[in-house]
């Protein structure tokens, strides 16, 4: 499939969209669908599939997104085992942070949305030290009365780019209830990269990001949080695999 110059290979794992790209087909395509607007991206995960057998507004939001990454690397091994190969882990953070190195020279206008107020704060001021336009950011906590302001607040900025640091399913509920109104080019979810860029986290080296075993170390970080998502999540997410493969009930 063609966008514009912009080549993309999108196939089906688990039934749900998946594009065949590299980091750097990722970015181009990222940056054409900002000129365009109104566009989302998805991450595929060993979760989000778990979790989009059951939440059907999940699976909408995947199915209706405009790039749909292999953003962890439970999805690259079982795109090759299903024989749509991925060719390479995508990770929401190393796009993310891309886009950001690229806005200055493009003049993307870029809004941050989500985590804790001192976290999100760091945020902003380190990309605006870096040249980056930010036009406005808040953290990810809001009533439900409230969140028409928070979509106002998005739209009256007018940013090419929004990043989310909401979990999900929270952000693509977020975003599916307020897409005609939010005005935005591209709605990317970044989980916890917040989290990392203020340093509030650490990252795991690059030599475990090689290996496919981030999630080990994110674990170890936060036992408590991530206990029943990478070690119950996992093991689901591995039956799934087979159970597809094999075509065994």
């Amino acid at each position: 499939m063609s966008n514009g110059n912009v080549v993309t290979r999108r196939e089906r794992v688990f039934d749900l969209p998946l594009d065949l790209l590299t980091m750097e087909e990722s970015v181009d395509l990222c940056h054409h669908l900002v000129g365009e607007r109104g566009h989302w991206r998805a991450d595929l995960n060993a979760s989000i599939v778990l979790a989009a057998l059951e939440d059907t507004k999940l699976r909408q939001y995947v199915e209706a997104s405009a790039i749909s990454n292999a953003d962890g690397q439970s999805i690259v091994w079982a795109s090759r085992i299903l024989g749509v190969p991925a060719p390479e882990r995508v990770s929401g953070i190393d796009l993310f942070l891309e886009l950001i190195r690229h806005a200055p020279e493009r003049g993307d206008r870029v809004y941050l949305l989500g985590a804790r107020d001192d976290v999100v704060h760091t945020v902003a001021e380190d990309f605006i030290s870096r040249g980056v336009n930010v036009v406005g950011y808040r953290n990810g906590y809001w009533t439900a009365d409230e969140e028409s302001g928070v979509v106002e607040a998005i739209a009256s900025a007018k940013p090419e780019l929004l990043f989310l640091a909401l979990p999900s399913p929270q952000k693509e509920h977020f975003v599916l209830r307020n897409k005609d109104q939010l005005g935005v080019g591209l709605v990317f979810g970044v989980g916890g990269s917040f989290d990392v860029i203020s340093g509030r986290l650490k990252r795991a080296p690059l030599w475990v990001q090689k290996l496919g075993l981030e999630w080990c170390y994110r674990f170890a970080q936060e036992p408590r949080r991530l206990l029943k998502r990478y070690l119950v999540g996992n093991t689901r997410f591995v039956l799934l695999t087979l159970k597809t493969r094999f075509g065994r009930s």
